[in-house]
């Protein structure tokens, strides 16, 4: 035996090792293949998709510290969150990778088992895309028969996003944004604002002097750009797996999900990009303050 080993500590019942700390047992016994006979692709495609969720557990995690970090102005700490963020997200898009090493055959041998299942249903992406902003209350409807997940989504509904606090701060910092923007109610979709993109603008071209908030612009369009690259790499493997077919929640499948590409979280940050360069904003609709 080695002098290493020998200093090894030796577990008893009542310690807490890796496993009983990790649930480890617990974890191996989720994964429930359904087909009969066995689908050896099957048990892939379960650990991924469950994979997924406990990453959005964490995404979700870490969107509510950086709302924190946002209504209580520390805007590094919503940095570093957000560099967080984008890592996972950056995970998140390169395990659809795996997922394609799967065949069409491979997957049409246990997908008509999964009906009516569909990420469409992932109440916890559901919740992220609340919690980012973007609130859709028709989406509530999918999840009526959990009332888990309609409790954790109408509450989320109910709340201010990320963005809905951005702006908030936003006005803290001098910047004019109407009050029936600053008032509104958060349960519903957003709407673009002319003042909110002055202010971006401003944020922009005066970056030394806004630093800070500038930071704050790219780290959220950070995260919008992590989720798009998402949405586009799981377009790409769905089609590639069963081309135009409808989803097996009774979506319309590629066509549905190609809809979604055009979500825009944060569409002022976005709009902003025309405005800068050669182009020079009309400043006459310009209702930021020169506050700094």
């Amino acid at each position: 035996m080695s002098k290493d080993q020998e200093s090894l500590i030796q577990p008893t019942e009542r310690s807490t090792t890796y496993a009983t700390y990790l649930k480890v047992s617990e974890l191996l016994e989720l994964q429930e293949p359904l087909t009969v006979p066995a689908q050896h692709d099957e048990m892939l495609f379960i650990i991924i998709h469950q994979v997924y969720e406990l990453w959005f557990k964490q995404i979700l995690h870490e969107t509510k510290r950086a709302i924190h970090a946002v209504a209580s102005d520390q805007l590094l700490m919503f940095s570093r969150v957000a560099s967080r963020i984008k890592t996972i997200q950056t995970i998140l898009t390169s395990q659809v990778e795996i997922l394609e090493t799967m065949t069409p055959i491979d997957f049409n041998a246990f997908r008509d088992r999964l009906n009516p299942a569909s990420g469409f249903q992932s109440y916890q992406f559901r919740e992220l895309e609340y919690r980012l902003g973007a609130k859709e209350p028709a989406y509530l409807r999918f999840h009526a028969h959990d009332p888990k997940a309609t409790a954790i989504l109408t509450q989320a509904l109910k709340e201010p996003g990320l963005y809905d606090h951005f702006l908030q701060l936003l006005a803290r910092r001098g910047f004019a944004l109407p009050a029936e923007l600053l008032q509104r109610d958060v349960s519903t979709p957003y709407q673009a604002s002319e003042a909110v993109l002055a202010a971006a603008v401003k944020i922009y071209r005066e970056a030394d002097a806004y630093y800070d908030l500038y930071s704050a612009l790219e780290s959220l369009i950070d995260l919008d750009e992590g989720l798009l690259l998402w949405r586009q790499r799981h377009v790409a493997m769905v089609e590639r797996m069963i081309g135009n077919r409808r989803g097996t929640g009774g979506s319309s499948g590629v066509k549905y999900l190609s809809q979604t590409l055009s979500k825009r979280f944060f569409p002022e940050i976005w709009d902003a990009r025309n405005w800068l360069g050669d182009a020079q904003y009309d400043h006459s609709k310009d209702t930021s303050s020169t506050t700094k």
